[in-house]
Protein backbone atom coordinates (compact mmCIF):
# COMPACT_ATOMS: atom_id res chain seq x y z
CA UNK A 1 0.00 0.00 0.00
CA UNK A 2 1.13 3.49 -0.41
CA UNK A 3 1.28 4.38 2.98
CA UNK A 4 4.07 2.05 3.41
CA UNK A 5 6.39 4.16 1.57
CA UNK A 6 8.00 6.15 4.48
CA UNK A 7 9.72 3.11 5.29
CA UNK A 8 10.28 1.13 2.47
CA UNK A 9 14.20 2.63 2.41
CA UNK A 10 16.12 1.72 -0.86
CA UNK A 11 12.85 -0.19 -2.71
CA UNK A 12 11.66 3.89 -2.70
CA UNK A 13 13.19 4.29 -6.41
CA UNK A 14 10.75 2.98 -8.41
CA UNK A 15 8.13 5.49 -7.05
CA UNK A 16 9.99 8.74 -7.74
CA UNK A 17 7.88 9.82 -10.49
CA UNK A 18 4.59 9.10 -8.36
CA UNK A 19 2.44 11.21 -6.01
CA UNK A 20 0.99 8.98 -2.93
CA UNK A 21 -1.89 10.62 -1.50
CA UNK A 22 -4.23 9.03 1.36
CA UNK A 23 -8.06 10.82 0.52
CA UNK A 24 -11.37 10.39 2.83
CA UNK A 25 -13.77 13.20 3.85
CA UNK A 26 -15.28 14.39 7.39
CA UNK A 27 -18.46 14.16 6.55
CA UNK A 28 -21.75 16.06 8.51
CA UNK A 29 -19.19 18.26 10.27
CA UNK A 30 -21.44 20.66 12.38
CA UNK A 31 -21.09 24.18 13.35
CA UNK A 32 -21.98 24.78 16.45
CA UNK A 33 -22.89 27.66 18.88
CA UNK A 34 -22.34 27.56 22.42
CA UNK A 35 -24.41 28.91 24.31
CA UNK A 36 -22.31 30.67 26.06
CA UNK A 37 -18.99 32.50 25.22
CA UNK A 38 -15.58 30.20 25.42
CA UNK A 39 -13.95 30.71 28.71
CA UNK A 40 -10.10 30.93 27.83
CA UNK A 41 -7.24 29.58 29.92
CA UNK A 42 -6.13 31.00 33.27
CA UNK A 43 -3.62 30.29 35.56
CA UNK A 44 -4.66 27.29 37.54
CA UNK A 45 -7.74 27.42 35.56
CA UNK A 46 -8.43 25.27 32.20
CA UNK A 47 -10.41 26.25 29.46
CA UNK A 48 -13.80 25.81 30.29
CA UNK A 49 -17.19 25.81 27.46
CA UNK A 50 -20.92 24.97 28.07
CA UNK A 51 -22.16 21.27 27.51
CA UNK A 52 -24.66 22.69 25.24
CA UNK A 53 -24.75 24.37 21.72
CA UNK A 54 -27.11 25.06 18.69
CA UNK A 55 -26.58 23.09 15.60
CA UNK A 56 -26.27 25.34 11.75
CA UNK A 57 -26.43 22.58 9.36
CA UNK A 58 -24.10 20.57 8.36
CA UNK A 59 -20.55 20.77 5.64
CA UNK A 60 -18.11 18.05 4.45
CA UNK A 61 -15.17 18.26 3.72
CA UNK A 62 -13.03 15.94 1.67
CA UNK A 63 -9.18 15.87 1.79
CA UNK A 64 -5.87 14.26 0.01
CA UNK A 65 -2.97 14.36 2.15
CA UNK A 66 0.09 14.01 0.14
CA UNK A 67 1.94 11.79 2.61
CA UNK A 68 5.61 12.75 1.58
CA UNK A 69 5.16 16.56 2.40
CA UNK A 70 1.97 16.90 4.40
CA UNK A 71 0.33 19.10 1.82
CA UNK A 72 -3.71 18.64 2.03
CA UNK A 73 -5.74 19.26 -0.87
CA UNK A 74 -9.17 19.96 0.55
CA UNK A 75 -12.74 20.85 -0.40
CA UNK A 76 -15.89 21.66 0.84
CA UNK A 77 -19.22 20.48 -0.12
CA UNK A 78 -22.64 20.11 1.51
CA UNK A 79 -23.40 16.68 0.20
CA UNK A 80 -20.90 13.68 0.32
CA UNK A 81 -22.55 11.66 -2.82
CA UNK A 82 -20.30 10.24 -5.80
CA UNK A 83 -21.27 13.66 -7.78
CA UNK A 84 -18.63 15.76 -5.00
CA UNK A 85 -16.29 12.61 -4.94
CA UNK A 86 -15.73 12.59 -8.46
CA UNK A 87 -15.53 16.53 -8.27
CA UNK A 88 -13.28 16.32 -6.03
CA UNK A 89 -11.07 13.74 -8.20
CA UNK A 90 -10.89 16.31 -10.52
CA UNK A 91 -9.62 19.08 -8.12
CA UNK A 92 -7.19 16.68 -6.85
CA UNK A 93 -5.95 15.62 -11.14
CA UNK A 94 -5.61 19.44 -11.85
CA UNK A 95 -3.56 20.02 -8.58
CA UNK A 96 -0.63 17.17 -9.59
CA UNK A 97 1.93 17.81 -11.86
CA UNK A 98 0.76 15.70 -14.96
CA UNK A 99 3.99 13.94 -15.42
CA UNK A 100 2.76 12.09 -12.17
CA UNK A 101 1.07 9.31 -11.51
CA UNK A 102 -0.87 9.14 -8.49
CA UNK A 103 -1.26 6.51 -5.45
CA UNK A 104 -4.74 7.01 -3.82
CA UNK A 105 -5.28 5.48 -0.55
CA UNK A 106 -8.97 5.00 0.56
CA UNK A 107 -11.46 3.25 2.78
CA UNK A 108 -14.18 0.90 1.21
CA UNK A 109 -17.13 3.75 1.05
CA UNK A 110 -19.51 3.10 -1.03
CA UNK A 111 -19.64 6.44 -2.70
CA UNK A 112 -15.97 5.21 -3.91
CA UNK A 113 -17.28 2.06 -5.78
CA UNK A 114 -20.06 3.58 -7.55
CA UNK A 115 -20.05 2.74 -11.47
CA UNK A 116 -19.39 6.50 -12.38
CA UNK A 117 -16.90 6.55 -10.52
CA UNK A 118 -15.33 3.34 -11.28
CA UNK A 119 -15.74 4.03 -14.92
CA UNK A 120 -13.99 8.10 -14.32
CA UNK A 121 -10.93 5.92 -12.51
CA UNK A 122 -10.79 3.98 -16.06
CA UNK A 123 -10.32 6.62 -17.85
CA UNK A 124 -7.43 8.38 -16.19
CA UNK A 125 -5.20 5.67 -15.97
CA UNK A 126 -2.58 7.63 -13.69
CA UNK A 127 -4.53 7.33 -10.86
CA UNK A 128 -3.76 3.73 -8.80
CA UNK A 129 -6.35 2.87 -5.81
CA UNK A 130 -5.33 1.79 -2.59
CA UNK A 131 -8.61 0.50 -0.32
CA UNK A 132 -7.64 0.35 3.36
CA UNK A 133 -8.90 -3.29 4.80
CA UNK A 134 -12.34 -3.12 6.56
CA UNK A 135 -13.20 -1.03 9.66
CA UNK A 136 -9.70 -0.18 9.45
CA UNK A 137 -10.03 4.10 8.04
CA UNK A 138 -7.63 4.54 10.89
CA UNK A 139 -4.61 3.08 8.78
CA UNK A 140 -5.19 5.89 6.16
CA UNK A 141 -2.96 8.87 8.02
CA UNK A 142 -5.32 12.08 6.71
CA UNK A 143 -7.71 10.97 9.25
CA UNK A 144 -5.12 11.42 11.86
CA UNK A 145 -4.96 15.01 10.07
CA UNK A 146 -8.94 15.17 10.47
CA UNK A 147 -7.83 14.68 14.41
CA UNK A 148 -6.07 17.68 14.26
CA UNK A 149 -8.14 19.89 12.81
CA UNK A 150 -11.33 19.27 14.68
CA UNK A 151 -9.31 19.06 18.38
CA UNK A 152 -7.56 21.66 17.58
CA UNK A 153 -9.45 23.89 15.78
CA UNK A 154 -13.40 23.19 15.27
CA UNK A 155 -14.26 22.38 18.69
CA UNK A 156 -12.53 24.66 20.24
CA UNK A 157 -14.45 27.36 18.11
CA UNK A 158 -17.73 28.71 18.36
CA UNK A 159 -19.73 29.02 14.38
CA UNK A 160 -23.49 30.41 13.86
CA UNK A 161 -23.59 29.33 10.36
CA UNK A 162 -22.31 26.39 7.57
CA UNK A 163 -20.87 29.32 5.61
CA UNK A 164 -18.63 30.29 8.90
CA UNK A 165 -17.76 27.32 9.89
CA UNK A 166 -16.86 26.34 6.21
CA UNK A 167 -14.39 29.86 6.11
CA UNK A 168 -13.00 28.80 9.51
CA UNK A 169 -11.69 25.26 7.49
CA UNK A 170 -10.57 27.55 4.52
CA UNK A 171 -8.35 29.36 6.52
CA UNK A 172 -6.51 26.46 8.33
CA UNK A 173 -5.91 24.88 5.11
CA UNK A 174 -4.58 27.50 3.87
CA UNK A 175 -2.65 27.84 6.78
CA UNK A 176 -1.48 24.26 7.09
CA UNK A 177 -0.28 24.26 3.51
CA UNK A 178 1.98 27.39 4.44
CA UNK A 179 4.05 25.19 6.05
CA UNK A 180 3.26 21.34 5.88
CA UNK A 181 4.92 18.63 7.44
CA UNK A 182 4.44 15.27 6.98
CA UNK A 183 3.94 12.51 9.33
CA UNK A 184 6.29 9.97 10.61
CA UNK A 185 5.93 6.81 11.46
CA UNK A 186 8.34 6.55 14.90
CA UNK A 187 8.25 2.64 14.89
CA UNK A 188 8.74 0.19 12.23
CA UNK A 189 6.64 -2.50 11.05
CA UNK A 190 8.82 -4.90 13.17
CA UNK A 191 8.66 -3.15 16.64
CA UNK A 192 4.49 -2.20 15.59
CA UNK A 193 4.40 -6.44 15.46
CA UNK A 194 6.01 -7.65 18.34
CA UNK A 195 3.75 -5.24 20.14
CA UNK A 196 1.20 -6.97 19.49
CA UNK A 197 2.45 -10.17 19.83
CA UNK A 198 3.08 -9.71 23.52
CA UNK A 199 -0.71 -8.04 24.08
CA UNK A 200 -1.64 -11.25 22.32
CA UNK A 201 0.63 -13.33 24.66
CA UNK A 202 -0.75 -11.13 27.31
CA UNK A 203 -4.83 -11.98 27.06
CA UNK A 204 -4.75 -15.15 25.36
CA UNK A 205 -4.87 -16.88 28.65
CA UNK A 206 -7.18 -14.39 30.61
CA UNK A 207 -10.22 -15.67 32.21
CA UNK A 208 -12.34 -12.98 31.36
Amino acid sequence: MAMALPDCGPRRKPWINHRSLTSARQSSTRPLDRTQPLLPLAPGIPERRTHDYARHGTTTLFAALDIATGEVIGELHRRHRSAEFLRFLRTIEASVPPELDIHLVMDNYGTHKTPAIRSWFARNPRFHVHFTPTSASWLNQVERWFATLTQSYIRRGTHRSTQQLEQAIRRYLEHHNTDPKPFVWSKSADDILASIERFCLRTSNSRH
